[in-house]
């Protein structure tokens, strides 16, 4: 096998065949961070840096693991300085996704098939750099070409979304849609969520002074999303996830606390984010949306490279000790059959109970192998728990969770191909026939998120 030919991933004659079935199929991506500014203004980048390392953490992350000084990642080296730091250093990155994703992107999008190193770096730059100079190599076609049907953001509820007002005229032949993300309505112990809520008493009618101003504020932005077509809530959870029965009483307690400045302790805390967890719970469920929790994230845990680089650097790691089913338990009951949840974990020694518990709850689903786990290795792992535990057929299909528009095809791409590697085993042991096989990998690879998204 040649590296990334056509049996790449593939490791069997049906899961060759099962990829075919399923390559050209059009992307659906319920969850990405998409710079939609730079889409919808469709300037052309600059160079191959800009393209595959100026917003990627993944990249990042490997090149400081090898050495390179932050000057050439994320500091005041030039893009070509950049760019041939990283090329020193790929060869390194061999049996990490990254290796697999950059390569895909240069392969696909620009036709180059030579391994990116030291000796390929300067021609790989010159290449690209002459391409990048066309417009069919622009942010809007890149996504056409790529077959992205459907992407949708990431947005803090203060947003007007005025990026989206402009894409639906701007940006033809892709269905581009908010996602409602209220994480920091959430974290009171933060300094920004008393931020949050001056910014939300801006863009709202409803003031803030109290709890039911706020309350009533947050459902103002819900609606003003769900009028701009979102589908969708995103919420953030960290490893210490709570639901239970809060009054709302106690939640106005907490608030007004915690707007007069004064500290909290750990279980008013607790109470507040249950409340509103739920309230949050029943704003999807009468609005039709389905509702993603992300669990197990710990961020910014390298003091150092926040204290330089602040949020979003790579900082971030996965967390063990997550309570899932204890956590959750009230919050899957009291949606039971209403809402349409979505959960993602961290760390994948989590996955049989997210499994066994999406067995319970015919309306929770299991979301795709997230952030650390997208590989390969972790994405096979993950679908073979669901397949042997739940119904493979009520995974949540592949989510790119990307700021890098390009890797959008090559994440899908990589996803598909361990889809169909993995139930391509199953057709050669004989435990599925073929038939079934290729309607199980249509489904999973783009059927079932459109049918989950309501898209």
């Amino acid at each position: 096998m040649a590296f990334l030919d056509e049996q790449y991933l593939l490791g069997s004659e049906s899961a060759v065949d099962l990829y075919e079935s399923i390559a050209d199929l059009p992307i659906v991506d319920p969850h990405n961070h998409i710079d939609l500014e730079a889409v919808v203004e469709n300037e052309p980048w600059r160079d191959v840096w800009a393209v595959e390392g100026a917003t990627d953490h993944y990249v990042w992350q490997h090149m400081r693991k090898r050495g390179v000084p932050e000057a050439k990642i994320t500091g005041d080296a030039s893009n070509r300085e950049k760019w041939t730091a990283l090329a020193e250093v790929f060869p390194d990155f061999a049996g990490n996704p990254t290796y697999d994703w950059v390569h895909l992107d240069l392969k696909r999008r620009f036709g180059i098939d030579e391994p990116l190193n030291a000796d390929t770096a300067d021609e790989i730059w010159r290449e690209t750099k002459r391409q990048l100079t066309d417009d069919a190599m622009r942010p809007q076609q890149v996504l056409r070409d790529m077959n992205v049907a459907v992407l949708c953001s990431s947005d803090d509820p203060t947003s007007r979304l005025q990026y989206h007002e402009r894409a639906e005229t701007e940006v033809e032949g892709v269905d581009v849609r908010p996602t409602w993300r209220p994480d920091r309505a959430l974290k009171i112990e933060t300094a920004a969520w008393d931020a949050f809520v001056d910014e939300l008493d801006d863009v709202a009618d409803a003031g803030t002074d109290d709890f039911a101003g706020f309350r009533d504020a947050l459902a103002e932005t819900h609606d003003y999303f769900a009028e701009r077509g979102c589908v969708a809530c995103d919420v953030g959870m960290g490893t210490d996830p709570v639901s239970r029965s809060v009054s709302e009483a106690r939640a106005a307690e907490v608030y007004a606390k915690a707007r007069r400045g004064a500290s909290l302790t750990e279980a008013e805390v607790r109470d507040y984010k249950a409340y509103l967890l739920e309230f949050v719970g029943e704003l999807n469920s009468d609005a039709g949306w389905t509702m993603q929790l992300h669990v197990g994230a710990v961020r910014d845990y390298r003091d150092s490279l926040y204290e330089v680089l602040g949020k979003n650097a790579g900082g971030d790691v996965a967390g063990q000790d997550v309570d899932l089913v204890d956590g959750l338990d009230y919050f899957f009951d009291r949606f039971d059959g209403e809402l349409e949840t979505v959960v993602y974990t961290l760390d994948p020694t989590h996955y049989p109970s997210l499994a066994v518990v999406s067995r319970a709850y015919p309306n929770v689903s299991v979301g795709p192998a997230w952030w650390f786990h997208d590989s390969p290795m972790g994405i096979a792992e993950q679908l073979e728990t669901v397949a042997s535990i739940d119904l493979l057929a009520n995974h949540a299909g592949m989510v790119s969770d990307s700021r890098k528009l390009v890797s959008y095809g090559s994440r899908f791409e990589l996803f598909r191909r361990t889809l169909a590697d993995v139930v391509g085993e199953m057709v050669e042991r004989g435990r599925i026939p073929y038939e079934n096989a290729e309607r199980l990998v249509e489904h999973v690879a783009y059927d079932r998120p459109k049918e989950l998204y309501g898209l």
